[in-house]
């Protein structure tokens, strides 16, 4: 996930690409990249690390070009570093690039062999080439021809010193918009990146092209003809651009789901073959049949993604797992060796007691990886391994979207260790990966039902207690939907496995106790509903999260949700998704500040 901005008018670019790639940070911060037609030359100035660092690069310059292209990286293809950040040029002409090139190195090894030489280990640098190599005078047409023969996702923005009167962008499952000013273009990932310079903006669809120029622009589909596209205009102001509209943060990103987990597993598997890979996995390819053992170490939802992973890693890869909290962890007599694969889950890679033990663990011989969001923090550093997640930044307090990508990331890892151990075989793989895939379309189902949550929330909102239930692996999402209503709305809540119910909290179970019931159709589903039978008969309230079409429990429950179908591993998205949205409308209807909620803070850096 990269920010890509691009602009052609009578401004001083230069400013205006900083100010947009200032908006964009959040996805992607590890280097960031301009570049200008300067008297009909391109100039590059690149960076490694924030934003600022390229700010502070430009101070001292006198550029005056009105016509550039910037980005901000998010690593995919190469580590964060000055040859592999963007824009990649190629004789006389530039691309950024966000999106992933699945075969890019098929395309690669072509252009080696007609004399191209790269420089960087970017599969962007391959589209920069392969664009030159098709280029015959007429840029749009280099470029279409070269994404005919691109296999993977893109949004892209060309520059060209032999065309310096236009640039051309072009967009396949990455985002892309077109600004349009008083005789200045724009092109972003997004709209805060220009919403300062204009409210009037084209979203460019799948296999769209266009070309901009200082007062014109042309769109073209994706056979190469001619298309109207609808302007609309946006009417947010700063603050509301920031949120795209949502009333909150979190709102928001429970909405970005769909999105953050196409970013996360894109680029990390193949379909066809029934694989997945990861960069700089060698340590932990090479010891996979060695392992006797994991420990998860994690804090709050963390700690819950971890959970959820035992139930994959055990059941998928063949190999006992133990998922411990941070904080106790580092105080216990510790068994660890070499033959243990530590793997340490946290959303900033700065959490204090998680970075503690796995500084402990790398102490002890054992090979410690880690599972984050945040690129070049202090745990992905210290890790022998890193998967990152894609989710983006994360600005409100309670998880979500970075929950799902690691739960996405933990499943991802478990199909490539069982394959490496050798206990996976292709068609359970396949069956997997196929699950993977549809995923987004089953979330985007469930958001569909916001407002059947949300009018559920209006009976619920003002009780004092809830008590959440699952079993296998839908019990960390009841703790986890507990954690979610106590964090946001300040109402006390429990997460119980179901089967434990009996033993303990029947006892609080009466008229005006609500009872959130994860019951989806699955290897316990019977052993479920028994549980919500038991519920009723002491008068209890159901809120039930069932299988659509799920005829079990109708008219033995209050409320039911319904969710679409999906493999039993996997059921735990829908389930949590709508615990997310649950827990949302209830602090929302009471009035509280859902992202900044009290004695609350993102990252916990301290002890």
């Amino acid at each position: 996930m990269c920010g890509i901005v691009g602009y052609i008018g009578s401004k001083n670019a230069s400013a205006v690409l900083v100010e947009g790639l200032s908006k964009l940070e959040y996805r992607g911060y590890d280097s960031a990249g301009i570049a200008l037609l300067e008297k009909g030359v391109i100039h590059t100035e690149r960076s490694v690390g924030k934003l600022v660092n390229l700010r502070n690069m430009l101070i001292d310059n006198k550029f005056t070009a009105t016509t550039g292209i910037g980005h901000t990286r998010w690593a995919t293809h190469g580590k964060p570093s000055f040859e592999n950040a963007h824009p990649h040029r190629s004789e006389g002409l530039t691309v950024v690039h966000n999106g992933i090139i699945e075969n890019y190195l098929e395309l690669k090894s072509m252009l080696i062999e007609k004399g191209y030489k790269f420089e960087s280990e970017t599969d962007t640098e391959v589209v920069a080439h392969l664009i030159k190599s098709n280029f015959s005078g007429y840029l749009r047409k280099a470029v279409r021809k070269s994404i005919e023969q691109i296999i993977g996702s893109y949004a892209l923005a060309v520059i060209s010193e032999e065309e310096p009167d236009r640039i051309i962008i072009a967009r396949k499952d990455s985002p892309l918009v077109i600004g349009i000013g008083e005789d200045e273009m724009f092109a972003a990932s997004d709209i805060p990146a220009v919403l300062s310079h204009t409210r009037n903006f084209i979203f460019l669809e799948e296999g769209d092209i266009a070309i901009l120029k200082k007062g014109s622009y042309e769109i073209f589909d994706i056979d190469g003809t001619p298309i109207e596209r609808e302007i609309k205009q946006i009417d947010w102001n700063p603050v509301m651009a920031e949120k795209a509209g949502y009333d909150h943060f979190m709102q928001k990103e429970i909405y970005e789901q769909p999105r953050a987990i196409i970013d996360t597993i894109r680029g990390r598997y193949s379909l066809e073959e029934s694989t997945v890979f990861f960069d700089g996995f060698e340590k932990v390819e090479s010891s996979a049949k060695a392992f006797n053992r994991i420990v998860i170490v994690a804090c709050g939802t963390s700690w819950h993604a971890g959970l959820i992973a035992k139930f994959y890693l055990e059941k998928i890869a063949k190999i006992p797992v133990e998922v411990d909290i941070a904080s106790e962890f580092r105080y216990r007599d510790l068994v660890i060796d070499d033959k243990t694969l530590f793997l340490a889950l946290t959303q900033s890679g700065e959490t204090a007691d998680t970075l503690s033990a796995l500084r402990i663990a790398k102490k002890m011989g054992s090979t410690v990886m880690s599972i984050c969001n945040v690129v070049g923090s202090s745990i992905a550093r210290e890790s022998d391994s890193v998967i990152y997640t894609h989710a983006g930044p994360e600005i409100g307090v309670a998880s979500t979207k970075a929950f799902t990508t690691q739960v996405v990331s933990l499943l991802l890892f478990s199909i490539y260790l069982g394959q490496k151990r050798g206990v996976l075989g292709h068609d359970e793989s396949f069956r997997y990966l196929q699950a993977i895939v549809e995923l987004p379309e089953v979330i985007e189902k469930v958001l569909e039902q916001d407002k059947n949550i949300l009018e559920i929330a209006k009976n619920y909102k003002d009780v004092s207690n809830f008590l959440y239930l699952g079993r296998n692996v839908n019990y960390p999402v009841a703790l986890e939907g507990a954690l979610k209503l106590k964090e946001i709305s300040y109402i006390h809540a429990e997460g119980y496995p179901a089967g434990e119910m009996k033993h303990g909290p029947i006892a609080l179970i009466d008229k005006n106790l609500p009872v959130f019931v994860l019951c989806p159709k699955s290897s316990v589903y019977e052993k479920v509903a028994s549980n919500v039978e038991e519920v009723k008969a002491r008068d209890g309230i159901v809120i039930a999260v069932v299988t659509e079409g799920d005829e079990g429990l109708k008219g033995k429950c209050d409320h039911i949700i319904e969710i679409p179908a999906t493999i039993e591993e996997l059921s735990v998205f829908p389930t949590v998704v709508v615990t997310q949205i649950f827990s949302y409308h209830c602090a929302h209807l009471l009035g509280l500040d859902v992202d900044q909620p009290r004695n609350l803070a993102k990252s916990v850096t301290v002890e």
